[in-house]
């Protein structure tokens, strides 16, 4: 469970501890500032590693997540065109599917905020 998932358990505890509605409001407010600076910490973290592959001296380090996700896609277009192993179960098929979902959706929220924050930092 991430840390954003437990505050409103957190949140819960925090209103039988602390009497003070008004206290108790404060203390949830910095739970959530916590929540938010930790993640925005590991969405750095993530972004810099990506960073330094993509600055790499190899080719193979810079495009390896690229030629990854091709793969997969191209595993499943070859699906719905009828070529397939005979024996690639369903589960494999819609895990491959997942990976590509996800790996799409990473790519156009990366994109997003790349966006976004050049537009902050002018």
């Amino acid at each position: 469970m991430s840390f954003a998932a437990a505050i409103p358990i957190v949140g819960k505890i925090i209103e039988r501890v602390i009497p003070d509605p008004d206290k108790a409001a404060e203390d949830k407010n910095q739970l959530v500032e916590l929540a938010v600076n930790g993640e925005l910490d590991e969405l750095a973290q993530r972004a810099g590693i990506i960073n330094t592959e993509a600055k790499g001296e190899s080719w193979l380090q810079r495009n390896w997540r690229p030629i990854v996700m091709l793969v997969f896609t191209g595993l499943i277009v070859a699906r719905w065109l009828g070529w397939s192993a005979p024996d690639l179960s369903e589960a494999v098929e819609l895990k491959l599917f997942s990976i590509v979902q996800i790996g799409i959706g990473g790519y156009i929220a990366s994109r997003g905020i790349e966006k976004v924050a050049d537009k902050i930092r002018r």
